[in-house]
């Protein structure tokens, strides 16, 4: 007995969800964000004159080496439960056009327009997405400029949790027009600050006595180490995070309401977060 076409019911979409995370990849993330903690607040959690700080030159190369692995590990697991062939395909779009976006200003004055990107593909996306889109973003960026250095591993790290950010932001579903906007300006602000922070942590301790006011001391206690961060920060980044701060918000104000729906628009067809179904069974 054949079908008759004209009596199937019309094809129903599922709300657009995030590419999913596995139990593995969620786990390799919570190992991969637990370890990056450690190797950028070191300077904070290692006793005065403990073994660790005394090899406070050498420390940044060993949490380097160690997160380039374990960044490597927690990428892999999303790829493996997440990523299809499509979506891949969008990571590599997305990533290719951040990478252009950020010799744009070249970091002058905190111009530094892709991470407003990553905020916008974070959100629509998801968390495991944007993880891995900001590794691989950072990465790609740094071969196209030549930024390529014990610091790379790093700023992998830091831009991953800045877009994975956005993808952790509530109201996926019910949230939409201007508030999501307004809501994704105020996260890409302070995490601008925040991304600018977890880098002065990572540069800090390799300062040794070149500037002793504000130089990470080993043999120093927690709240006079803290001071003199915060001096360091306050003299050598504000004006850079406050600038990408500013660039992130104007952007994101302006094109984010546009560039929002292009992306929805484009994972829908893309179709690989949610298979299409039928609301019943044909007659």
């Amino acid at each position: 007995m054949t079908t008759n076409p004209s009596r199937q019911e019309p094809l129903r979409r599922e709300p657009l969800r995030p590419v999913p995370l596995s139990p593995r990849s969620t786990a390799a993330l919570a190992l991969v964000t637990a370890t990056g903690f450690a190797a950028f607040t070191w300077p904070f959690l290692a006793p005065p004159g403990s073994q660790v700080a005394a090899h406070s030159q050498d420390a940044p190369w060993l949490f380097a080496g160690l997160l380039v692995l374990l960044v490597a590990v927690a990428a892999a697991a999303i790829s493996e439960s997440g990523l299809g062939p499509k979506a891949v395909a969008m990571l590599g779009v997305l990533a290719a056009t951040g990478a252009a976006l950020r010799p744009i200003g070249a970091g002058t004055a905190g111009i530094e327009p892709m991470f407003f990107l990553m905020v916008l593909s974070g959100r629509v996306l998801g968390p495991g997405f944007g993880f891995v889109l900001g590794n691989v973003t950072m990465f790609a960026s740094a071969l196209l400029t030549g930024g390529v250095g014990p610091w790379l591993p790093f700023q992998m790290l830091a831009m991953g949790w800045f877009t994975m950010g956005a993808g952790l932001l509530p109201g996926r579903e019910r949230l939409r027009g201007r508030g999501e906007v307004l809501a994704l300006a105020g996260y890409g602000f302070l995490a601008a600050f925040g991304y600018g922070t977890a880098m002065n942590l990572a540069g800090w301790p390799f300062m040794g006595a070149l500037a002793s006011s504000v130089a990470f001391d080993p043999q120093a206690a927690v709240p006079a180490n803290l001071a003199r961060f915060v001096a360091y920060c306050l003299a050598t980044s504000l004006g850079w995070d406050l600038g990408r701060a500013i660039v992130t918000v104007v952007l994101t104000l302006t094109l984010g309401p546009a560039l929002l729906k292009a992306l929805r628009r484009a994972t829908r067809r893309a179709a690989f977060e949610t298979p299409v179904t039928f609301d019943g069974p044909p007659g």
